[in-house]
């Protein structure tokens, strides 16, 4: 961590990618690179200003909650935060070949307490949904999460289908919630 402060002290308070080159890359997209700085903590850089401001936001909206990781800083053009070491939602379902009704139950009360913290859009990728060593649900990338009001996880059950579990998530979600099943399934047709 004393290495990230003295990259930062000499960019004046910016994080250039290339200065984290002796970090674990652990992520890439068209918003940011994402690198574990420790055990602990990660650092999302930005190519957008204006989207680090979404997720920002966000993240301090969600600091109340379990499902959001710990908020530690920020720059101009970066997030530290929580690092979570654990497994996305497709590997999870690579690995175990199903979807369990214990892991659909996790996912139903993460979207539930995405509510509660007053998200907006109440959906996510897969590839969004972690569970940490004890498989605890965490959610990251929550650019989204204000701005575009969605009930239905669209998004999460086009994913879920493209892994060709959505007739499993489907049934167990008919057992655990049958009102709630029947708005899901009359939105996606």
């Amino acid at each position: 961590m004393s290495e990230f402060e003295g990259i930062r002290v000499n960019n004046k308070g910016f994080i250039n990618i290339k200065d984290l080159k002796e970090y674990p890359m652990i992520g890439k997209g068209s918003d940011g690179t994402v690198f574990q700085l420790t055990s602990e903590r990660c650092i999302k850089v930005f190519h957008v200003e204006g989207t680090k401001a979404l997720e920002l936001n966000a993240l301090q909206v969600g600091q109340s909650s379990q499902v959001i990781p710990r908020l530690y800083e920020d720059g101009p053009n970066y997030i530290v935060m929580e690092y979570i070491n654990g497994v996305s939602l497709p590997q999870i379902l690579k690995k175990e070949k199903q979807l369990s009704e214990a892991i659909v139950r996790q996912i139903l009360a993460l979207l539930l307490e995405m509510k509660r913290i007053g998200f907006e859009r109440l959906d996510t990728e897969v590839r969004h949904i972690l569970f940490n060593e004890d498989m605890d649900v965490k959610v990251i990338d929550l650019k989204r999460a204000f701005g575009s009001v969605r009930s239905t996880p669209t998004k999460l059950m086009k994913g879920i289908k493209k892994k060709g579990y959505l007739d499993d998530f489907m049934r167990h979600l008919k057992r655990i919630d049958p009102i709630l099943y029947k708005e899901w399934k009359s939105n996606m047709d």
